[in-house]
């Protein structure tokens, strides 16, 4: 199973619902970073991917986005490949 990376704050439906799909996906260790803890985490993550919202998602070294473009990749046919490694 591939690493999944979860920038992510609390209190974010769109962070339960990427959560909810690698979870139904058998995705049980997500690595979570939240941002809204820590400053410099926040700073990090707009710097990897330029962008202010949560949840940012990557599978090992690629960058999913979003929520919606997790349920994107799904919707292809393209999120089991990546998750498999």
């Amino acid at each position: 199973m591939a690493h999944v990376l979860m920038y992510t704050s609390a209190y974010c439906p769109y962070c339960v619902r990427a959560e909810r799909l690698l979870a139904a996906k058998g995705v049980t260790d997500i690595e979570k970073v939240r941002v809204d803890e820590d400053p410099s985490r926040r700073a990090e993550m707009m710097e990897k991917t330029g962008r202010r919202t949560v949840p940012q998602i990557y599978i090992d070294d690629f960058h999913v986005g979003g929520c919606d473009e997790l349920h994107a990749l799904d919707r292809e046919g393209k999120l089991d490949p990546l998750l498999q490694g």
